[in-house]
């Protein structure tokens, strides 16, 4: 009698135990899952044959940036998927995601990068300065970024209105007209782009990766969710959404340089503006 109600009590405890340990449990698996985000955002410019300038990157090394993520089990995702995990909206990218974007709008776009995203299937984020579409001679027009997003590849966002140095401006513009300033960058870019392609923006890219704490608040004011520097590393869990960021490539980013960008292994590049 005393060992069944010894064995009716052990019965029980395994029971109290396990109703107790399962919420732990689960919560090891969700951030066991979060902390495998590790997503490199590859920040592209300029396409040509040759290179240029130190922004361009020729056609075939991208093509074969493109291929190497194919054939190396890399999965390219929009860069909307990777911000709504940040803004809980949907669930972690899957491994080995990675994302590509476009500063500039840049005419190589159309010519160079949308037939190679079209070839391999891959999302493309486009950060838009509109004082230069359809008026400078080295951007894109209207027209064709309406292409670009009849393909359902491209999706385009904000890289203020006309591109300006914020460090620069703050020094030479008093308290007020700098604040003016940046709420006509923000704000007037992201209703000319919404209004031309029909598009949601909400998403900025810092113009040379210039920010600050005052900038991110005008930014959340003016109804970003998120904004991308040009700081080199990975996308981690621990970033703030509204300081993502970015992998600026050059043309010496190929062969064993691309892989050690991808596996976060590579060495560090300051960039000073």
């Amino acid at each position: 009698m005393k060992l069944r109600l010894l064995l009716v009590l052990l019965v029980t405890l395994c029971h109290v135990a396990a109703s107790h340990s399962a919420p732990n449990d689960l919560k090891k698996n969700t951030s066991a899952l979060s902390q495998g985000v590790n997503v490199p955002i590859l920040l592209y410019h300029r396409f040509g044959p040759t290179v240029a300038d130190g922004m361009t990157i020729t056609t075939p090394v991208f093509e074969s940036h493109l291929r190497y993520l194919r054939e190396n089990g890399y999965t390219v995702i929009p860069l909307r998927q990777l911000v709504d995990w940040y803004l809980k909206k949907g669930p972690p990218p899957p491994a080995r995601s990675v994302v590509i974007v476009e500063d500039d709008a840049h005419k190589s776009v159309y010519s160079d990068m949308l037939p190679l995203a079209k070839k391999y299937n891959v999302p493309v984020t486009v950060f838009i300065y509109p004082s230069a579409i359809s008026n400078a001679k080295y951007a894109l027009t209207w027209d064709q970024l309406r292409e670009l997003k009849k393909t359902g590849l491209f999706d385009f966002q904000s890289h203020t209105y006309w591109h300006p140095n914020f460090k620069k401006d703050r020094k030479k513009m008093k308290g007020a007209e700098f604040e003016k300033s940046v709420t006509m960058q923000l704000g007037k870019s992201k209703a000319r782009i919404e209004k031309e392609l029909g598009v949601k923006v909400d998403m900025l890219a810092w113009p040379f990766g210039i920010y600050d704490d005052y900038l991110l608040k005008k930014a959340a004011e003016a109804g970003y969710i998120a904004t991308f520097t040009i700081e080199r590393r990975h996308a981690t869990p621990a970033e703030n959404v509204m300081k993502l960021p970015r992998y600026l490539l050059i043309n010496a980013d190929q062969g064993k340089a691309f892989a050690q960008i991808l596996a976060g292994t590579a060495p560090k590049r300051n960039i000073v503006y």
